[in-house]
């Protein structure tokens, strides 16, 4: 699934981005080499990278 439509970012490229880079969304679109332009995706982002680290430190926990 797209999340960021104007950048054609898909929502496992953001996820993959979320375990290497910190930061919001727009560090992770920065790490993406793109920059947010409307900017409606980003709340939606946000949630998306908070999840896939809090994922990430069950996991290792576990």
């Amino acid at each position: 699934m797209y999340i960021c439509i104007c950048n054609a970012i898909r929502e496992s490229d953001l996820r993959r981005k979320a375990r290497h880079v910190s930061g919001d969304a727009e560090a992770c679109y920065a790490a993406l080499g793109k920059q947010p332009n409307c900017g409606q995706c980003l709340v939606e982002a946000d949630a998306i990278i908070e999840e896939e680290r809090e994922l990430g430190f069950v996991s290792a926990a576990a």
